[in-house]
C-alpha cells in the first residue's frame, strides 16, 4: 500500500532542481527539524533570562545548525562527544552555562555525566539539557535513555541541583511523532506547532548549581 509520504517523495523527485527552491518557499518549508522549533524557541527564552552576554558557555556536541553558538555569549566553547567523553572527563572551566542539546540520550552513564557537568559549573552556574522522548532510536554511537519532564528533574536533582529550582518543558504532538517514524521531518507552515502534553517529542530542563 502506498502512503502519502511515499507519494509526496515521488512527486518531489519529479520537480526540476531549478524549481525546488521556489517550491520550498511557496510551501513554507524551512531547514529546521519540526521537533525542535518550539524547543529552541523556549530554550532561547530561558537563556535570555540569564543575561547571555555575561556568560562563559560550554556546549557539548554543538549541532550542525549552531543553534546556540549564534547567541551573544561572553565566550563560547564547543566540545564534541564522543571525542570528549562527558561521562568520564571534565574540562578546566569553570563555566556559567553548559548546554547539552540532544546528547544525554546517547550516554551510557548519564548520572556520571551530570555530576561532571555540576563540577564544571561555577556556583550559581546553569545547565541546559535537551533530549528526545517519542523519537526512534538513533545510535551515536549508542542510544540509551529517554526522560519525561519528571525524569529529567529527578536526574538533575540526584546530581546536586536543587529540585525546586529546576525548570522543565516539553513539546510534541501525534502528527510530529508519526512524521518522524522513518525520516527527520522538517518544519513547514502547514505542520502544527500545537502541543499535546501526552505525546512529548522533546524534553528540556534548566538547572542551577547552588551558590
Amino acid at each position: 500500500m502506498t502512503g502519502p509520504t511515499t507519494v509526496l517523495r515521488a512527486v518531489w523527485q519529479r520537480v526540476p532542481e531549478s524549481r525546488k527552491a521556489f517550491v520550498k518557499r511557496a510551501v513554507g518549508y524551512d531547514s529546521a527539524d519540526w521537533a525542535r522549533v518550539v524547543m529552541y524557541r523556549e530554550c532561547y527564552r530561558l537563556i535570555e533570562g540569564l543575561t547571555p552576554e555575561t556568560l562563559e558557555v560550554l556546549e557539548i556536541s554543538p549541532g550542525p545548525s549552531d543553534a546556540f553558538k549564534k547567541l551573544r555569549f561572553k565566550s563560547y566553547t564547543g566540545a564534541d562527544f564522543p571525542q570528549f567523553d562527558i561521562c568520564s572527563s571534565t574540562l578546566p572551566g569553570p563555566y556559567d552555562l553548559i548546554i547539552a542539546d540532544q546528547v544525554f540520550e546517547h550516554l551510557l552513564w548519564p548520572y556520571r555525566a551530570a555530576r561532571n557537568v555540576f563540577a564544571m559549573l561555577r556556583p550559581g552556574g546553569h545547565v541546559l539539557i535537551t533530549t528526545p522522548f517519542l523519537i526512534r532510536i538513533h545510535p551515536h554511537p549508542h542510544d540509551c535513555t529517554r526522560w519525561t519532564e519528571t525524569g529529567m528533574r529527578y536526574l538533575l536533582a540526584e546530581c546536586g541541583f536543587p529540585l525546586d529550582e529546576i525548570r522543565t518543558g516539553s513539546w510534541g504532538n501525534r502528527a510530529c511523532v508519526r512524521a518522524n517514524f522513518d525520516h527527520w521531518a522538517k518544519h513547514t507552515r502547514w505542520r502544527s506547532l500545537s502541543n499535546e502534553s501526552h505525546f512529548p517529542v522533546v524534553v528540556w530542563g534548566l538547572a542551577t548549581r547552588p551558590v
